[in-house]
């Protein structure tokens, strides 16, 4: 493995905001890439990445688009292979997560959550790919699903039909990139309690902590970490990480 070259690109989706995938590119940056941020309404805060990124050395550049629009999506790959001339990494950090009782869940709220989460995801990792596999060094796109897949709990019924979708996604275009070129790689991680919601009460807040095996919240560094070891690590393939400080296999919920 050697470290990327200064001319290589990620492109995050969802990286706009401060929030996970915003320091999933601070640590790309670091590792010397070049950063394409994406944001769908944060304008404001993906500019304001784009300065806190070039004060620090790095080329970025901010790109608007809607997940859910296909022609959102083409727009954004071609202005970014415009832009940068190549793609070698993409990270697919956006994502929506509303709570809803099943009671008042609706058809429109299925297809918004696999619209933004499912369909967006495929969508960029079908883009990326395609990019990639027409370089000699190939690509490696990281998705992003969520641990509780596996565990689903009360209230976000329309968010985990989508999310759920995620890692055989992954595998999907694991085997169907690699037939085009075998350099292209195609991972999953699944994020545990890293950054939890604002709004999520402070005894529900406990009790996802209280639910690790660590008995603590992880930080965003710790996803971060996960992208860029899969990301060098040049013999992993279809492969769903788990970072979640051991919440999947934990008793309780």
């Amino acid at each position: 493995m050697t470290d990327p070259t200064p001319n290589k690109v990620a492109l995050i989706t969802g990286s706009g905001k401060r929030r996970v995938g915003n320091v999933v590119a601070l640590a790309l940056a670091e590792r010397g890439y070049s950063i394409a941020l994406h944001y769908h309404r944060s304008d404001e805060e993906a500019a304001q990445s784009v300065q806190q990124l070039e004060s620090q050395g790095t080329t970025a550049r901010a790109f608007q688009a809607d997940m859910a629009d296909e022609a959102d999506v083409d727009r954004l790959f071609t202005q970014v292979t415009n832009h940068f001339g190549r793609l070698d990494v993409l990270v697919t950090a956006a994502s929506v997560w509303d709570p809803k009782p099943l009671e008042e869940t609706t058809a429109d709220d299925v297809r918004r959550q696999f619209e933004i989460n499912t369909l967006g995801t495929f969508l960029c990792c079908q883009q990326a790919g395609l990019i990639m596999a027409g370089q000699p060094e190939g690509g490696a796109i990281v998705t992003m699903g969520d641990w509780a897949t596996v565990r689903p709990y009360p209230d976000y019924a329309a968010y985990f039909v989508g999310k759920g979708s995620i890692p055989t996604l992954t595998r999907t275009m694991a085997v169907e990139l690699a037939r085009r070129n075998p350099a292209v790689r195609v991972n999953c991680i699944l994020p545990g309690p890293v950054m939890l919601p604002e709004s999520l009460s402070e005894s529900a807040r406990r009790a996802a902590i209280a639910a690790t095996l660590l008995k603590r919240a992880g930080r965003p560094e710790n996803v971060a970490h996960a992208v860029v070891f899969l990301v060098e690590n040049d013999f992993i393939t279809g492969v769903c990480l788990p970072v979640d400080g051991g919440r999947t296999i934990a008793d309780g919920r």
